[in-house]
C-alpha cells in the first residue's frame, strides 16, 4: 500500500534535517564537527540560509507553475532574478566606479532587492491588465531579456574592480550571510508560506482555468497577484543576499509532485518547501567538498539542468 502523504512529507522532513546535519560537518576543515565560533559565524548561517533559500525559491517556483499553468515558471524565467541582477549592477559597476572604495555586500544585496522589487511591481502591473496566463508568461520572460540587455550595457563600460565585485555576487553564495540577513530570508520565507497556505484553495480553482475560477465566485487577477506578491518577495530576499540562483524553482515543486503523486496544494506546499531546501543542502555540500568551494550556484546548475531537461522530455512524450 502506497504512504499517505503526511507520511511521505515527514520522511522527506527526516532527510532535509539530516542533509542540514550533514552540512554543518562541511566547509574549511573538511568533513569534521566545527568548533563553536566556526559553528556560529560560518557553518550554522551558511545552513540556514542554504535551507531557507532554497525553500523560497522552490516555494516562488510553485506559486508561479500554478498561476501561469505552465511547467517551466518560475522566478528566474519571470524576470524577478535579472531585476534584482539590475540593482546589484547598479550598485556595482555604476557606483563602483565613482567611488574608489569597494561597495559593501550590504550595499549590493540592498540594491538587489530594490531590483526585484521594481520587476515585482512590473510584473504585478501586467497581471492586473493582462487576463491571459501566457502572454503574462511572455511577458515576464521579455521582460527578463530588457534587464539582461541593462545588465549588459552596465558591464560593457565599468571598471575591472567593479566587474569582479558583481561577478562575485553573480556566481551565487549562501555563505557570509549575517544574523540580520539570515533572520530577513526566514521572515520572507514565513510571510511566503503563510500567504500560500492562505491561498491554497484558490491556487487549486484557478489551475482549471480562468472561466472555472470566475464560475465559482473568485477573481483570477487577484489570486495572481497575491501569489505574485509573494513569489517575488521571497525571491527578491534570496537574490539580493545569495545572487541569482536559478533551477530550484523549476525542479523543486515537479519533484514533490512526482514524490506525493498529487497537485493539491495544500498538499505539496509543505513538499515543495522541504524539496528545495535539500536540493540548497545538496548543492552547498557539494560546493564545499572540493580543495577550492566553488560557486554555489554552479553546483545547482549540475543538480538542476538534468531534471530540467528530464521534464522537459517528459512533457514532450506525454
Amino acid at each position: 500500500m502506497l504512504k499517505s502523504w503526511k507520511t511521505k512529507t515527514i520522511l522527506l522532513l527526516i532527510a532535509t534535517i539530516a542533509l542540514a546535519v550533514f552540512d554543518l560537518c562541511t566547509g574549511g576543515g573538511g568533513l569534521s564537527l566545527p568548533s563553536g565560533i566556526v559553528f556560529d559565524r560560518i557553518r550554522l548561517p551558511r545552513m540556514l540560509t542554504a535551507v531557507f533559500c532554497g525553500a523560497s525559491l522552490s516555494l516562488s517556483g510553485l506559486l508561479m507553475q500554478g498561476i501561469f499553468r505552465n511547467p517551466l515558471a518560475d522566478p528566474h524565467i519571470m524576470g524577478v532574478s535579472s531585476g534584482a541582477g539590475v540593482g546589484a549592477a547598479v550598485a556595482t559597476l555604476v557606483s563602483g566606479t565613482a567611488l574608489p572604495l569597494t561597495i559593501s555586500s550590504l550595499t549590493v544585496a540592498g540594491s538587489a532587492f530594490l531590483g526585484a522589487i521594481l520587476s515585482a511591481l512590473l510584473i504585478t502591473a501586467a497581471a492586473s491588465r493582462f487576463r491571459d496566463s501566457a502572454t503574462l508568461l511572455v511577458f515576464g520572460v521579455m521582460l527578463g531579456f530588457v534587464f539582461s540587455a541593462l545588465i549588459s550595457i552596465l558591464e560593457y563600460s565599468a571598471s575591472a574592480e567593479s566587474l569582479k565585485t558583481y561577478y562575485s555576487w553573480s556566481a551565487g553564495s549562501f555563505s557570509g550571510s549575517r544574523t540580520t540577513e539570515v533572520v530577513f530570508l526566514g521572515i520572507c520565507l514565513l510571510a511566503g508560506l503563510v500567504i500560500s497556505s492562505l491561498l491554497s484553495r484558490r491556487l487549486d480553482i484557478i489551475l482549471f482555468g480562468d472561466e472555472y475560477a470566475l464560475l465559482v465566485g473568485e477573481k483570477p487577477s487577484a489570486i495572481r497577484i497575491a501569489a505574485l506578491g509573494a513569489g517575488c518577495l521571497m525571491t527578491g530576499a534570496v537574490t539580493a543576499f545569495c545572487g541569482p540562483l536559478g533551477f530550484v524553482g523549476i525542479v523543486g515543486p515537479h519533484l514533490s509532485r512526482a514524490y506525493l503523486g498529487t497537485s493539491v496544494h495544500r498538499r505539496i506546499i509543505p513538499c515543495t518547501v522541504l524539496a528545495g531546501a535539500a536540493l540548497s543542502l545538496v548543492a552547498d555540500i557539494i560546493s564545499q567538498v572540493f580543495p577550492t568551494p566553488v560557486p554555489v550556484g554552479s553546483t545547482i546548475a549540475m543538480i538542476g539542468i538534468p531534471i530540467v531537461l528530464y521534464i522537459l522530455i517528459s512533457h514532450r512524450n506525454a
